[in-house]
């Protein structure tokens, strides 16, 4: 057994007071991770409940380690940490990607890497359940990636280009009641530019990939298709294959007349799933602007005037910038601190630009 191994095998002497307070928190954690796949299960079926219940019985045999090592200083059942308690409570009443999310960030941080109280096993473990929670995750964005692209995009732009052209109009040293104007007008215009835009997109991809999907009359004709031309294998070649796999594989399917799995194999792998559909992007991409249009006019709509209501209007467009940054991160299994600050960064970028033109065009007018 080599060095290193023998340093992750769980220790024999008699334990320190510090140890067992790590292994009863090690313990209280295991026991939370696992509650939190139980209750993710619970809100879910088929083959994805049957894996989030079996990392939760995962997370039991972990328990069971730290119940072994600590033997009679198990003592009363502790709470585990914020972290893993938050998880919980996010898992029981919403039970979403969100939380698949968090909990994928979780896995990837495991203390059991470092420690040598626990197994080299364990420490595996941990590993793989960040990728089987990562499949999950994956699962869930695939389902929301249409209408949470344009839900993201609608709000961004709202608050981006709403702030930039209060802040604009504002620099230029007009009236309170025209700054408020221009930045409804603006709403109105960027949430209905935005939620037609959305549907042109969308419903032009799901066009594009109707077009690209085998005609179903085609394969009622294969049966009498000349077999020593064997035309079936330009359709594979036209879809990528190589001509001797193309060949090949026509061959097969007019020997078989297994028709039907064999043309669809080569079909998009994009599907209509993933983009959502053209009314959902678009109402979803108008609301979410509009909703992000709105903040930066707040102050206006209140009475605020000057320089005071360009102030309330950064704030509140910088934490709204801060909070779906951090909302994409979470959901990409990026870190939410550095997307809010991009996010953050890009906005009062564009609002400063515009700011300094108003400025600008006032001093000239």
């Amino acid at each position: 057994m080599s060095d290193a191994a023998e340093e992750r095998q769980p220790t024999q002497r008699q334990p320190t007071k510090r140890q067992i307070r790590r292994w009863r928190q090690y313990l209280a954690d295991e026991r939370a991770e696992a509650a939190v796949y139980r209750d993710l299960a619970s809100r879910r079926k088929g083959e994805e409940r049957e894996i989030l219940l079996a990392l939760a019985e995962a997370e039991g045999r972990h328990e069971q380690h730290w119940l072994d090592l600590l033997g009679d200083d198990v003592g009363a059942p502790r709470r585990g940490d914020l972290r893993t308690r938050l998880l919980g409570f996010l898992a029981r009443r919403f039970g979403s990607v969100f939380v698949l999310a968090l909990a994928q960030r979780a896995e990837t941080r495991s203390p059991y890497d470092d420690d040598a109280d626990a197994t080299d096993a364990m420490a595996a473990d941990e590993r793989i359940h960040g990728e089987v929670v990562r499949g999950l995750a994956i699962r869930g964005r695939m389902r929301i990636s249409g209408t949470f692209r344009a839900a993201v995009f609608g709000a961004n732009d709202g608050l981006v280009s709403n702030l930039a052209l209060v802040l604009g109009i504002g620099a230029t040293g007009v009236s309170t009641a025209t700054v408020l104007f221009t930045g409804l007008a603006g709403l109105l215009a960027g949430a209905l530019s935005m939620g037609a835009g959305e549907y042109v997109s969308v419903r032009s991809q799901r066009e594009l990939i109707d077009a690209a999907r085998p005609d179903p009359a085609s394969h009622s004709v294969l049966p009498d298709l000349d077999v020593d031309a064997n035309e079936l294998a330009l359709v594979y070649r036209a879809r990528g294959m190589t001509q001797a796999a193309a060949e090949a594989r026509a061959t097969e399917v007019l020997d078989s007349l297994h028709l039907t799995p064999e043309l669809t194999a080569a079909d998009p792998e994009e599907t209509t799933d993933t983009i959502g559909t053209a009314w959902g992007a678009a109402i979803s991409s108008f609301c979410f602007f509009a909703s992000g249009a709105l903040i930066p006019v707040l102050p206006y709509l209140f009475g605020a005037t000057g320089v005071t209501a360009i102030v309330i209007a950064s704030v509140l467009v910088g934490l709204a910038l801060l909070a779906t940054g951090a909302v994409v991160g979470l959901l990409s299994g990026a870190s939410p601190l550095k997307r809010a600050l991009r996010q953050l960064a890009i906005g009062f970028g564009a609002a400063a630009v515009t700011y300094l033109l108003g400025l600008w065009f006032g001093a000239t007018l």
